[in-house]
């Protein structure tokens, strides 16, 4: 087996950093357990929890937790199959990783 060379994850905070920098209201999800795809913005968000709840409008599952304290947050996307962020034509593209 080959051996391919990486890069430490601290090189991701960049690239990271100019994605969550957008409005992600705009972005599309995919709900991981129906595969209905969206926009965040048409999440159905409940707010009487220690966070924030988003929930797929066509099965109701959740797709996004959000919890936040005076100094850091939490964000769970794992019921949504993926995250498409648009970006502005002029960002750079940061390469391959």
């Amino acid at each position: 087996m080959t051996e391919m060379s990486y890069l430490d994850g601290n090189m991701l905070d960049g690239p990271l950093r100019e994605i969550f920098a957008v409005d992600l209201s705009a972005a599309t999800g995919r709900c991981a357990s129906c595969g209905a795809a969206g926009p965040m913005a048409g999440l159905h968000v409940f707010s009487h929890a220690p966070g924030l709840v988003g929930r797929c409008p066509a099965c109701e599952q959740v797709m996004l937790r959000l919890v936040r304290a005076p100094d850091r947050a939490w964000l769970d996307l794992r019921g949504a199959t993926y995250l498409q962020v648009p970006l502005a034509f002029d960002q750079p593209h940061p390469g391959p990783l």
